[in-house]
Protein backbone atom coordinates (compact mmCIF):
# COMPACT_ATOMS: atom_id res chain seq x y z
CA UNK A 1 0.00 0.00 0.00
CA UNK A 2 2.87 1.90 0.35
CA UNK A 3 3.62 4.52 -2.04
CA UNK A 4 7.16 5.51 -3.64
CA UNK A 5 10.38 5.30 -1.92
CA UNK A 6 10.69 8.64 0.17
CA UNK A 7 13.37 11.25 -1.98
CA UNK A 8 16.88 11.43 -0.42
CA UNK A 9 17.47 15.35 -0.26
CA UNK A 10 20.51 17.05 0.84
CA UNK A 11 18.13 19.41 2.40
CA UNK A 12 14.60 19.77 3.38
CA UNK A 13 13.08 22.83 1.47
CA UNK A 14 10.69 22.48 -1.32
CA UNK A 15 13.03 23.57 -4.06
CA UNK A 16 15.53 20.71 -3.06
CA UNK A 17 12.79 18.31 -3.56
CA UNK A 18 11.49 19.37 -7.05
CA UNK A 19 15.15 18.89 -8.06
CA UNK A 20 14.79 15.61 -6.65
CA UNK A 21 11.77 14.87 -8.32
CA UNK A 22 13.50 16.21 -11.56
CA UNK A 23 16.68 13.81 -11.20
CA UNK A 24 14.17 10.43 -10.50
CA UNK A 25 11.37 11.21 -13.41
CA UNK A 26 12.80 14.05 -15.34
CA UNK A 27 10.62 13.31 -18.63
CA UNK A 28 7.38 11.95 -16.43
CA UNK A 29 4.80 14.33 -16.29
CA UNK A 30 4.20 16.53 -13.23
CA UNK A 31 1.86 18.81 -14.28
CA UNK A 32 -0.97 18.93 -16.95
CA UNK A 33 -2.76 22.29 -17.25
CA UNK A 34 -5.06 23.14 -20.58
CA UNK A 35 -3.13 26.44 -20.96
CA UNK A 36 0.50 25.27 -20.64
CA UNK A 37 0.32 21.62 -22.01
CA UNK A 38 2.41 18.86 -20.35
CA UNK A 39 5.09 20.18 -17.91
CA UNK A 40 7.81 17.00 -17.32
CA UNK A 41 9.35 17.04 -13.78
CA UNK A 42 12.66 18.35 -16.08
CA UNK A 43 10.87 21.77 -16.84
CA UNK A 44 9.27 22.30 -13.44
CA UNK A 45 12.23 22.47 -12.11
CA UNK A 46 13.28 24.57 -14.82
CA UNK A 47 10.80 26.83 -15.18
CA UNK A 48 11.00 27.26 -11.14
CA UNK A 49 14.93 28.43 -11.09
CA UNK A 50 13.62 30.85 -13.80
CA UNK A 51 11.01 32.19 -11.74
CA UNK A 52 13.45 32.62 -8.61
CA UNK A 53 16.06 34.59 -10.98
CA UNK A 54 12.78 37.00 -11.81
CA UNK A 55 11.93 37.06 -8.20
CA UNK A 56 15.67 37.82 -6.86
CA UNK A 57 15.95 40.55 -9.83
CA UNK A 58 12.74 42.09 -8.85
CA UNK A 59 14.62 42.90 -5.35
CA UNK A 60 12.76 40.39 -3.07
CA UNK A 61 14.87 39.21 -0.35
CA UNK A 62 15.29 35.73 1.62
CA UNK A 63 12.32 36.12 4.36
CA UNK A 64 9.72 38.96 2.30
CA UNK A 65 6.22 37.75 1.88
CA UNK A 66 4.93 37.18 -1.59
CA UNK A 67 1.26 36.63 -1.96
CA UNK A 68 -0.31 34.45 -4.24
CA UNK A 69 -4.18 35.22 -5.45
CA UNK A 70 -5.28 33.29 -8.12
CA UNK A 71 -7.35 29.86 -9.03
CA UNK A 72 -5.75 26.28 -9.78
CA UNK A 73 -3.06 26.96 -12.75
CA UNK A 74 -0.20 25.74 -13.47
CA UNK A 75 1.38 29.35 -13.05
CA UNK A 76 0.40 29.18 -9.19
CA UNK A 77 2.52 26.52 -8.44
CA UNK A 78 5.55 27.51 -10.59
CA UNK A 79 5.57 31.33 -9.31
CA UNK A 80 4.84 29.45 -5.60
CA UNK A 81 8.28 27.11 -6.09
CA UNK A 82 10.12 30.54 -7.68
CA UNK A 83 9.53 32.36 -4.82
CA UNK A 84 10.38 29.91 -2.41
CA UNK A 85 13.99 29.52 -4.19
CA UNK A 86 14.34 32.66 -3.60
CA UNK A 87 13.97 32.43 0.01
CA UNK A 88 10.95 34.12 -0.07
CA UNK A 89 7.79 33.16 1.95
CA UNK A 90 4.70 32.16 0.37
CA UNK A 91 1.12 33.89 1.48
CA UNK A 92 -1.78 32.58 -0.08
CA UNK A 93 -5.54 34.43 -0.58
CA UNK A 94 -8.69 32.60 -0.83
CA UNK A 95 -10.17 33.10 -3.99
CA UNK A 96 -13.60 34.10 -2.81
CA UNK A 97 -12.17 37.08 -0.36
CA UNK A 98 -13.31 40.87 -1.30
CA UNK A 99 -11.16 43.78 -1.67
CA UNK A 100 -10.90 44.71 1.77
CA UNK A 101 -10.38 40.82 3.43
CA UNK A 102 -7.56 40.58 0.96
CA UNK A 103 -5.90 44.26 1.84
CA UNK A 104 -5.87 43.07 5.49
CA UNK A 105 -3.99 40.55 4.71
CA UNK A 106 -1.42 41.81 2.41
CA UNK A 107 -0.93 44.22 4.96
CA UNK A 108 -0.71 42.33 7.72
CA UNK A 109 1.79 40.13 6.35
CA UNK A 110 3.82 43.60 4.57
CA UNK A 111 3.62 41.28 1.11
CA UNK A 112 5.91 43.11 -1.41
CA UNK A 113 4.57 41.46 -4.22
CA UNK A 114 0.94 40.16 -5.62
CA UNK A 115 0.52 37.74 -7.89
CA UNK A 116 -2.67 36.92 -9.21
CA UNK A 117 -5.12 37.03 -12.06
CA UNK A 118 -8.20 38.98 -13.96
CA UNK A 119 -11.54 37.45 -15.13
CA UNK A 120 -11.35 34.40 -13.20
CA UNK A 121 -15.30 34.18 -12.89
CA UNK A 122 -15.61 37.28 -14.65
CA UNK A 123 -13.52 38.98 -11.59
CA UNK A 124 -11.24 41.35 -11.96
CA UNK A 125 -8.90 40.83 -8.91
CA UNK A 126 -6.59 43.96 -8.77
CA UNK A 127 -9.76 46.04 -9.58
CA UNK A 128 -11.34 44.87 -6.27
CA UNK A 129 -8.52 45.78 -4.35
CA UNK A 130 -8.18 49.25 -5.60
CA UNK A 131 -12.36 49.89 -5.36
CA UNK A 132 -12.05 49.06 -2.11
CA UNK A 133 -8.58 50.39 -0.72
CA UNK A 134 -8.20 53.03 -3.90
CA UNK A 135 -5.26 53.69 -6.18
CA UNK A 136 -1.56 54.56 -4.77
CA UNK A 137 -0.77 57.36 -5.58
CA UNK A 138 3.14 57.40 -4.00
CA UNK A 139 4.43 54.60 -6.37
CA UNK A 140 3.00 52.17 -4.91
CA UNK A 141 -0.03 50.18 -6.70
CA UNK A 142 -2.82 50.27 -4.05
CA UNK A 143 -3.60 52.82 -1.42
CA UNK A 144 -2.90 52.22 2.50
CA UNK A 145 -0.37 48.95 1.56
CA UNK A 146 2.70 50.54 1.66
CA UNK A 147 4.93 47.32 1.77
CA UNK A 148 3.00 46.02 -2.02
CA UNK A 149 5.31 47.59 -4.55
CA UNK A 150 4.20 45.10 -7.57
CA UNK A 151 1.03 43.12 -8.65
CA UNK A 152 1.51 40.32 -11.50
CA UNK A 153 -1.10 38.89 -13.97
CA UNK A 154 -0.19 35.21 -13.61
CA UNK A 155 -2.92 35.11 -16.57
CA UNK A 156 -4.47 37.71 -19.01
CA UNK A 157 -3.29 40.89 -20.23
CA UNK A 158 -1.56 43.63 -18.50
CA UNK A 159 -3.82 45.99 -16.82
CA UNK A 160 -3.02 49.31 -15.49
CA UNK A 161 -0.15 49.27 -12.78
CA UNK A 162 0.01 45.33 -13.38
CA UNK A 163 2.80 43.31 -15.24
CA UNK A 164 1.89 39.91 -17.20
CA UNK A 165 3.72 36.68 -15.72
CA UNK A 166 6.38 37.05 -19.14
CA UNK A 167 7.07 40.58 -18.35
CA UNK A 168 7.73 39.58 -14.69
CA UNK A 169 10.02 36.16 -15.91
CA UNK A 170 11.84 38.98 -18.44
CA UNK A 171 13.70 39.97 -15.27
CA UNK A 172 15.15 36.92 -15.02
CA UNK A 173 17.54 37.83 -17.81
CA UNK A 174 19.43 40.07 -14.87
CA UNK A 175 20.39 37.44 -13.11
CA UNK A 176 22.44 34.73 -13.71
CA UNK A 177 21.96 30.66 -12.34
CA UNK A 178 24.92 31.02 -10.36
CA UNK A 179 23.20 33.52 -8.39
CA UNK A 180 20.01 31.43 -8.37
CA UNK A 181 22.03 28.65 -7.24
CA UNK A 182 23.61 30.86 -4.23
CA UNK A 183 19.76 31.78 -3.16
CA UNK A 184 18.73 28.49 -2.87
CA UNK A 185 21.96 27.41 -0.97
CA UNK A 186 20.98 29.65 1.86
CA UNK A 187 17.67 28.29 2.36
CA UNK A 188 17.14 25.63 5.20
CA UNK A 189 15.04 23.32 6.58
CA UNK A 190 14.05 25.87 9.74
CA UNK A 191 13.10 28.61 6.98
CA UNK A 192 9.84 29.91 6.68
CA UNK A 193 7.87 28.30 3.50
CA UNK A 194 5.09 29.79 3.81
CA UNK A 195 2.08 32.36 5.92
CA UNK A 196 -1.17 30.85 5.30
CA UNK A 197 -3.89 32.98 7.07
CA UNK A 198 -6.50 31.62 9.26
CA UNK A 199 -9.32 33.21 11.13
CA UNK A 200 -9.79 32.77 15.25
CA UNK A 201 -12.33 33.98 18.11
CA UNK A 202 -10.73 37.40 17.60
CA UNK A 203 -12.27 38.06 14.31
CA UNK A 204 -9.28 38.68 12.97
CA UNK A 205 -7.03 36.33 10.70
CA UNK A 206 -3.57 35.23 11.68
CA UNK A 207 -1.03 34.22 9.54
CA UNK A 208 0.16 30.49 10.30
CA UNK A 209 3.91 29.80 10.32
CA UNK A 210 5.28 26.94 9.06
CA UNK A 211 8.84 25.45 7.75
CA UNK A 212 10.08 23.89 4.57
CA UNK A 213 11.24 20.75 6.50
CA UNK A 214 7.87 20.26 8.71
CA UNK A 215 6.11 20.64 5.81
CA UNK A 216 8.33 17.91 4.08
CA UNK A 217 8.18 15.37 6.70
CA UNK A 218 4.36 16.07 7.39
CA UNK A 219 3.62 14.95 3.99
CA UNK A 220 5.98 12.38 3.60
CA UNK A 221 3.63 10.63 6.02
CA UNK A 222 0.55 11.64 5.14
CA UNK A 223 1.81 10.74 1.66
CA UNK A 224 2.69 7.19 2.38
CA UNK A 225 -0.49 6.73 4.71
CA UNK A 226 -2.77 7.10 1.81
CA UNK A 227 -0.79 5.24 -0.79
CA UNK A 228 0.07 8.22 -3.20
CA UNK A 229 2.77 6.36 -5.94
CA UNK A 230 4.58 7.14 -9.17
CA UNK A 231 2.32 7.85 -12.13
CA UNK A 232 -0.92 8.49 -9.97
CA UNK A 233 -2.90 10.91 -11.86
CA UNK A 234 -4.48 13.39 -9.27
CA UNK A 235 -7.10 16.07 -9.90
CA UNK A 236 -6.89 18.59 -7.56
CA UNK A 237 -9.80 20.27 -6.92
CA UNK A 238 -9.10 21.56 -3.32
CA UNK A 239 -7.44 25.17 -3.95
CA UNK A 240 -4.22 25.73 -4.06
CA UNK A 241 -4.82 28.34 -1.28
CA UNK A 242 -5.34 25.71 1.21
CA UNK A 243 -3.38 23.66 2.58
CA UNK A 244 -5.31 20.51 1.51
CA UNK A 245 -4.61 22.02 -2.16
CA UNK A 246 -1.16 23.15 -1.77
CA UNK A 247 0.48 20.87 0.22
CA UNK A 248 -2.07 17.33 0.10
CA UNK A 249 -2.18 18.15 -3.77
CA UNK A 250 0.87 19.42 -5.48
CA UNK A 251 3.53 19.23 -2.77
CA UNK A 252 2.86 15.26 -1.81
CA UNK A 253 2.58 14.74 -5.69
CA UNK A 254 5.86 16.07 -6.48
CA UNK A 255 7.13 13.56 -3.87
CA UNK A 256 5.83 10.13 -5.36
CA UNK A 257 6.27 11.49 -8.65
CA UNK A 258 2.59 11.38 -9.57
CA UNK A 259 1.22 13.59 -12.43
CA UNK A 260 -1.10 16.75 -11.00
CA UNK A 261 -4.00 18.05 -12.94
CA UNK A 262 -5.54 21.47 -11.82
CA UNK A 263 -9.17 22.18 -11.59
CA UNK A 264 -10.22 25.82 -11.00
CA UNK A 265 -13.32 25.34 -10.02
CA UNK A 266 -15.46 22.38 -8.68
CA UNK A 267 -18.35 21.11 -11.04
CA UNK A 268 -19.77 18.11 -11.02
CA UNK A 269 -20.40 17.63 -14.96
CA UNK A 270 -16.31 18.93 -15.18
CA UNK A 271 -15.31 16.44 -12.83
CA UNK A 272 -16.59 13.71 -14.12
CA UNK A 273 -15.73 14.48 -17.47
CA UNK A 274 -12.46 14.85 -16.67
CA UNK A 275 -12.15 11.26 -14.81
CA UNK A 276 -12.59 9.68 -17.25
CA UNK A 277 -10.59 12.06 -20.19
CA UNK A 278 -8.03 12.19 -18.33
CA UNK A 279 -7.65 8.62 -16.32
CA UNK A 280 -8.36 9.93 -12.58
CA UNK A 281 -6.80 7.91 -10.22
CA UNK A 282 -6.43 10.28 -7.20
CA UNK A 283 -9.49 12.49 -6.02
CA UNK A 284 -9.75 13.86 -2.76
CA UNK A 285 -11.87 16.95 -1.01
CA UNK A 286 -14.95 17.61 0.88
CA UNK A 287 -18.03 15.01 1.16
CA UNK A 288 -19.93 17.24 -0.45
CA UNK A 289 -17.50 16.32 -3.43
CA UNK A 290 -18.61 12.65 -3.49
CA UNK A 291 -22.18 13.45 -2.79
CA UNK A 292 -22.48 15.69 -5.56
CA UNK A 293 -20.90 12.68 -8.12
CA UNK A 294 -23.24 10.15 -6.19
CA UNK A 295 -26.47 12.22 -7.02
CA UNK A 296 -25.44 13.03 -10.95
CA UNK A 297 -27.77 11.68 -13.03
CA UNK A 298 -25.96 11.07 -15.81
CA UNK A 299 -23.07 8.91 -13.57
CA UNK A 300 -23.80 5.82 -14.77
CA UNK A 301 -22.35 6.95 -18.46
CA UNK A 302 -19.31 7.68 -17.22
CA UNK A 303 -16.21 5.37 -17.05
CA UNK A 304 -14.59 5.53 -13.30
CA UNK A 305 -12.57 2.50 -13.36
CA UNK A 306 -9.38 4.40 -13.00
CA UNK A 307 -10.57 6.15 -9.93
CA UNK A 308 -8.24 4.32 -6.45
CA UNK A 309 -7.80 6.87 -3.86
CA UNK A 310 -10.45 9.10 -2.20
CA UNK A 311 -8.97 11.28 0.78
CA UNK A 312 -11.99 13.46 2.82
CA UNK A 313 -12.48 15.23 6.00
CA UNK A 314 -13.84 18.14 7.37
CA UNK A 315 -17.41 17.40 8.13
CA UNK A 316 -19.06 14.41 9.39
CA UNK A 317 -19.35 11.57 7.06
CA UNK A 318 -22.32 8.89 6.76
CA UNK A 319 -21.20 5.58 6.83
CA UNK A 320 -23.01 5.08 4.33
CA UNK A 321 -21.22 7.42 2.23
CA UNK A 322 -17.93 5.70 2.75
CA UNK A 323 -19.68 2.17 1.67
CA UNK A 324 -21.00 4.19 -1.68
CA UNK A 325 -17.71 5.52 -2.57
CA UNK A 326 -16.25 2.46 -2.78
CA UNK A 327 -19.34 0.24 -4.00
CA UNK A 328 -20.00 3.00 -6.78
CA UNK A 329 -17.46 5.12 -7.17
CA UNK A 330 -14.73 2.28 -7.29
CA UNK A 331 -12.36 3.85 -4.80
CA UNK A 332 -9.93 1.03 -3.72
CA UNK A 333 -9.44 3.29 -0.48
CA UNK A 334 -11.10 5.52 1.10
CA UNK A 335 -9.35 7.69 3.88
CA UNK A 336 -10.61 10.61 6.51
CA UNK A 337 -8.72 12.40 8.27
CA UNK A 338 -8.26 15.71 10.89
CA UNK A 339 -5.69 18.55 10.76
CA UNK A 340 -5.39 22.38 11.28
CA UNK A 341 -3.28 25.02 9.66
CA UNK A 342 -1.50 25.43 12.99
CA UNK A 343 -0.06 21.65 11.98
CA UNK A 344 0.85 21.89 8.56
CA UNK A 345 -2.40 21.09 8.09
CA UNK A 346 -2.38 17.19 9.56
CA UNK A 347 -2.63 15.71 12.51
CA UNK A 348 -4.65 12.57 12.65
CA UNK A 349 -5.38 9.75 9.29
CA UNK A 350 -7.18 6.51 9.05
CA UNK A 351 -4.91 3.82 7.31
CA UNK A 352 -6.64 1.96 4.33
CA UNK A 353 -7.29 -0.90 5.88
CA UNK A 354 -9.60 0.39 8.35
CA UNK A 355 -13.75 -0.41 8.12
CA UNK A 356 -16.20 1.78 6.70
CA UNK A 357 -17.35 2.77 10.35
CA UNK A 358 -13.82 3.48 11.63
CA UNK A 359 -13.23 5.91 8.76
CA UNK A 360 -16.73 7.50 8.93
CA UNK A 361 -17.13 8.09 12.55
CA UNK A 362 -13.73 8.79 13.15
CA UNK A 363 -10.54 11.20 11.88
CA UNK A 364 -8.15 8.30 12.68
CA UNK A 365 -4.76 8.37 14.74
CA UNK A 366 -1.87 10.71 15.02
CA UNK A 367 0.38 10.39 11.84
CA UNK A 368 3.91 8.95 13.25
CA UNK A 369 5.69 11.39 15.30
CA UNK A 370 2.82 13.29 16.69
CA UNK A 371 1.46 12.97 20.45
CA UNK A 372 -2.39 13.70 20.57
CA UNK A 373 -4.24 14.19 23.42
CA UNK A 374 -8.08 15.24 24.70
CA UNK A 375 -7.29 16.84 27.95
CA UNK A 376 -8.86 18.48 30.79
CA UNK A 377 -9.33 22.09 31.71
CA UNK A 378 -6.49 21.55 34.47
CA UNK A 379 -4.59 20.39 31.21
CA UNK A 380 -4.71 16.75 32.26
CA UNK A 381 -4.96 13.83 29.61
CA UNK A 382 -8.68 12.06 30.10
CA UNK A 383 -9.15 8.77 30.25
CA UNK A 384 -10.12 7.15 26.90
CA UNK A 385 -13.89 7.60 25.90
CA UNK A 386 -13.75 11.35 28.18
CA UNK A 387 -14.23 14.49 25.94
CA UNK A 388 -12.18 17.15 26.35
CA UNK A 389 -9.54 19.72 24.55
CA UNK A 390 -7.65 18.25 21.45
CA UNK A 391 -3.70 19.29 22.02
CA UNK A 392 -1.34 18.16 19.64
CA UNK A 393 2.89 18.21 20.35
CA UNK A 394 5.23 17.76 17.26
CA UNK A 395 7.43 18.47 14.45
CA UNK A 396 4.05 19.53 12.50
CA UNK A 397 2.87 22.30 15.17
CA UNK A 398 3.81 25.90 13.54
CA UNK A 399 6.28 28.21 14.36
CA UNK A 400 3.45 30.86 15.76
CA UNK A 401 1.63 33.22 14.62
CA UNK A 402 3.21 35.94 11.92
CA UNK A 403 4.01 39.50 14.63
CA UNK A 404 1.33 38.33 17.30
CA UNK A 405 3.23 36.54 20.23
CA UNK A 406 0.77 37.05 22.29
CA UNK A 407 -1.81 34.83 20.22
CA UNK A 408 1.21 32.45 19.95
CA UNK A 409 1.51 32.35 23.53
CA UNK A 410 -2.29 31.53 24.38
CA UNK A 411 -2.19 28.61 21.70
CA UNK A 412 1.02 26.79 22.46
CA UNK A 413 1.80 25.50 25.75
CA UNK A 414 4.65 23.53 26.66
CA UNK A 415 5.40 23.01 22.95
CA UNK A 416 1.32 21.81 23.22
CA UNK A 417 -0.83 23.32 20.60
CA UNK A 418 -4.87 23.69 21.67
CA UNK A 419 -6.89 23.62 18.66
CA UNK A 420 -10.35 24.31 20.61
CA UNK A 421 -11.51 21.49 19.36
CA UNK A 422 -13.35 18.46 21.63
CA UNK A 423 -13.01 15.46 21.09
CA UNK A 424 -13.08 11.79 22.39
CA UNK A 425 -10.15 8.95 21.84
CA UNK A 426 -10.87 5.31 22.05
CA UNK A 427 -8.75 2.79 23.12
CA UNK A 428 -7.07 2.31 19.93
CA UNK A 429 -6.19 6.21 19.92
CA UNK A 430 -8.70 6.72 17.44
CA UNK A 431 -10.15 10.66 17.60
CA UNK A 432 -13.48 11.80 17.01
CA UNK A 433 -13.82 15.41 16.58
CA UNK A 434 -17.63 16.36 18.96
CA UNK A 435 -17.51 19.92 19.37
CA UNK A 436 -15.44 22.96 18.34
CA UNK A 437 -14.53 25.40 21.43
CA UNK A 438 -14.12 28.00 19.30
CA UNK A 439 -17.87 27.67 17.39
CA UNK A 440 -16.30 27.14 14.21
CA UNK A 441 -18.31 25.34 11.76
CA UNK A 442 -17.29 23.84 8.03
CA UNK A 443 -19.78 24.72 5.54
CA UNK A 444 -18.64 22.72 2.29
CA UNK A 445 -15.31 22.15 3.50
CA UNK A 446 -14.92 25.68 4.39
CA UNK A 447 -13.77 26.79 7.86
CA UNK A 448 -15.98 29.96 8.81
CA UNK A 449 -15.30 31.26 11.77
CA UNK A 450 -18.94 33.41 13.16
CA UNK A 451 -16.53 36.15 15.31
CA UNK A 452 -14.96 37.05 11.72
CA UNK A 453 -18.43 37.06 10.47
CA UNK A 454 -19.78 38.96 13.13
CA UNK A 455 -16.33 41.63 12.63
CA UNK A 456 -18.03 42.16 9.02
CA UNK A 457 -21.10 42.22 9.52
CA UNK A 458 -20.49 44.97 12.42
CA UNK A 459 -19.20 47.49 9.21
CA UNK A 460 -22.94 47.72 9.05
CA UNK A 461 -24.45 50.84 10.62
CA UNK A 462 -27.66 49.23 10.50
CA UNK A 463 -27.03 46.59 12.65
CA UNK A 464 -25.99 46.86 16.38
CA UNK A 465 -25.43 43.14 17.43
CA UNK A 466 -24.95 40.02 15.26
CA UNK A 467 -24.55 36.97 16.80
CA UNK A 468 -23.27 33.68 13.98
CA UNK A 469 -23.96 30.02 14.50
CA UNK A 470 -23.41 27.03 12.93
CA UNK A 471 -26.34 25.09 12.07
CA UNK A 472 -26.16 21.49 9.96
CA UNK A 473 -27.34 21.31 6.88
CA UNK A 474 -27.85 18.27 4.73
CA UNK A 475 -26.24 19.43 1.55
CA UNK A 476 -23.35 21.66 2.43
CA UNK A 477 -22.39 19.80 5.97
CA UNK A 478 -23.01 23.17 7.79
CA UNK A 479 -24.06 26.75 7.37
CA UNK A 480 -24.20 30.21 8.91
CA UNK A 481 -27.47 31.52 10.88
CA UNK A 482 -27.15 35.16 11.70
CA UNK A 483 -29.31 36.38 14.67
CA UNK A 484 -29.37 40.65 14.41
CA UNK A 485 -30.57 43.65 16.31
CA UNK A 486 -31.04 46.22 13.89
CA UNK A 487 -30.08 49.92 14.77
CA UNK A 488 -32.29 52.60 15.96
CA UNK A 489 -34.11 53.55 12.75
CA UNK A 490 -33.22 50.65 10.61
CA UNK A 491 -35.86 49.40 8.08
CA UNK A 492 -33.53 46.21 6.57
CA UNK A 493 -35.17 42.73 6.07
CA UNK A 494 -33.35 39.99 6.51
CA UNK A 495 -33.05 39.41 2.90
CA UNK A 496 -31.31 42.55 2.46
CA UNK A 497 -28.84 41.79 5.48
CA UNK A 498 -27.98 38.44 3.60
CA UNK A 499 -27.59 40.93 0.16
CA UNK A 500 -25.22 43.03 2.02
CA UNK A 501 -23.22 40.45 3.22
CA UNK A 502 -23.01 38.89 -0.61
CA UNK A 503 -21.07 42.57 -1.10
CA UNK A 504 -18.97 42.52 1.63
CA UNK A 505 -17.48 38.65 2.51
CA UNK A 506 -16.62 35.70 0.46
CA UNK A 507 -19.36 33.69 -0.31
CA UNK A 508 -18.90 30.95 2.23
CA UNK A 509 -18.92 33.12 4.79
CA UNK A 510 -21.88 34.56 4.14
CA UNK A 511 -25.44 33.59 6.51
CA UNK A 512 -27.55 31.51 4.74
CA UNK A 513 -30.14 32.48 7.18
CA UNK A 514 -30.84 35.70 9.16
CA UNK A 515 -33.27 35.95 11.86
CA UNK A 516 -34.21 39.86 13.01
CA UNK A 517 -34.73 39.57 16.94
CA UNK A 518 -35.00 42.26 19.81
CA UNK A 519 -32.41 40.72 21.66
CA UNK A 520 -30.08 38.51 22.16
CA UNK A 521 -29.74 36.07 25.09
CA UNK A 522 -26.51 37.20 27.34
CA UNK A 523 -24.95 35.62 30.37
CA UNK A 524 -24.60 37.66 33.37
CA UNK A 525 -21.00 38.58 31.97
CA UNK A 526 -22.74 40.12 28.98
CA UNK A 527 -21.81 37.59 26.50
CA UNK A 528 -23.78 36.03 23.97
CA UNK A 529 -25.21 32.18 24.81
CA UNK A 530 -24.91 30.68 21.87
CA UNK A 531 -26.43 27.47 22.48
CA UNK A 532 -29.48 28.91 23.05
CA UNK A 533 -29.54 30.30 19.56
CA UNK A 534 -28.57 26.89 17.91
CA UNK A 535 -31.76 25.89 20.26
CA UNK A 536 -33.76 28.48 18.74
CA UNK A 537 -32.62 27.28 15.17
CA UNK A 538 -33.40 23.77 15.89
CA UNK A 539 -36.67 24.96 16.88
CA UNK A 540 -37.81 27.09 13.85
CA UNK A 541 -36.30 24.48 11.79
Amino acid sequence: MNGAKSLDLEQQTIPRLVQAAADRWGDSVAVEDGADGEITYRRLADDMIVASRAFIAAGVNKGDRVALWAPNIYEWIAAALGLQAAGAVLVTLNTRLKGAEAGYILDKSGARVLLTVSGFLGTDYPGLLTDALGAGDDGRPVAGLPDLERIVLLRGPAGEGADTWQQFLEGAQEVDDAAAAARLDELGEDDLSDLLFTSGTTGKPKGVMTAHGQNLAAFESWSEVVGLREGDRYLVVNPFFHSFGYKAGWLASFMRGATVLPEAVFDVNRVLERIERDRVSMLPGPPTLYQGLLSHPGLAQHDLSSLRLAVTGAAVIPVELVERMRDELGFDTVITGYGLTETCGIVTMCRFDDDPETIATTSGRAIPGVDVMCVGRMGDELPRGEPGEIVVRGYNVMRGYFDDPAATDETITNGWLHTGDVGVMDERGYLKITDRMKDMFIMGGFNCYPAEIENLMAANADLAQVAVVGVPDERMGEVGVAFVVLAGGSDLTDEAVVAWCRENMANYKVPRRVELVDELPMNASGKVVKYKLRERVAGLS
